[in-house]
């Protein structure tokens, strides 16, 4: 079982204590983390982007003391747009402390395919963490992990809660909130309600993804499924309904190839995922 933290945006490492404590007797759960960008613990600041080989070490290695383990399952460098020669040498720092045993994986955070390739043939590279979902089918990142036989860890399954089954047309956000408050690299709110045009895709395809008794949650995350076996959706969480909603979704399965054919004929929809949404 995979658990995925963030320090830099989950409390500035505060997430990865309290991983820590609570899984310090299971082994047996995989855990993935990030680096890329630096915190202050203690002030629970971000201090910057970080890419320096020694800083990244240094940066697994308190990691590794917050979470109470020898070893981290799974790093991801999370620095969506770093161009490729910039990264080389914090990759490189990886695939070492992949050799050391320090980490058992690690991958990057991107939404470029050409950034997705670029290491795969360092040892230890497994995954690619990028945005995807039924309403943004990132066909061409899709296909760029599945072509290289690595993990897709796909961030934003839901599309910031809009295909989560809680928000309609009524919702509404405050600007003190970042369904509210227009950032630029999200386009599935618009002044704190989700935007019309993808109002109008789940109600046309609502239907066809909660059939057989699916939430509209499970049926994005079925479509996923059905999307490419390499897929691990890593939807968010705040409650013990929401974890159970999701992983009742492991009972129903993908969608089936009519459902998804029928979606494609529904949908008129961008190809390519949002380049930054978390």
């Amino acid at each position: 079982m995979p658990i995925s933290t963030r320090p830099s945006a989950y409390g500035c490492g505060h997430s990865e204590i309290v991983l820590g404590d609570a899984l310090r007797n299971h082994p047996d759960i995989a855990i993935a983390t990030k680096i890329g960008l630096g915190i202050n613990s203690e002030t629970r600041q971000l201090t910057g982007p970080i890419n320096a080989p020694e800083t990244i070490r240094q940066t697994i290695d308190a990691s590794r003391k917050r979470l109470g383990r020898d070893r981290i399952d799974l790093v991801l460098h999370h620095n969506n747009e770093l161009p490729v020669d910039d990264a080389r040498p914090a990759f490189d720092m990886l695939a070492e402390l992949y050799e050391d045993g320090i980490i058992g994986a690690y991958g990057w955070s991107t939404d470029l395919p050409e950034s997705a390739a670029a290491f795969a043939d360092h040892p230890g590279f497994t995954a690619v963490e990028h945005a995807a979902n039924v309403l943004k089918p990132a066909s061409n990142m899709v296909a760029a992990v599945e072509n290289l036989n690595l993990l897709a860890l796909i961030r934003s399954p839901l599309a910031m809660g809009v295909l989560g089954g809680k928000y309609d047309a009524k919702t509404q956000f405050g600007t003190d909130e970042i369904r509210g408050s227009n950032p630029g690299w999200q386009d599935y709110f618009k002044d704190g309600r989700i935007a019309e045009t993808y109002l109008g895709q789940i109600n046309d395809t609502r239907d066809i993804l909660t059939a057989n008794g699916r939430t509209l949650a499970q049926g994005a995350l079925a479509w996923l499924w059905a999307r490419t076996p390499n897929a691990m959706p890593i939807p968010g969480f705040r409650t013990p309904a929401q974890v159970n909603d999701l992983c009742g979704a492991l009972a129903h399965g993908p969608l089936t190839q009519d459902q998804m054919n029928e979606i494609e004929t529904i949908l008129d929809r961008p190809d390519e995922g949002p380049s930054k949404a978390a």
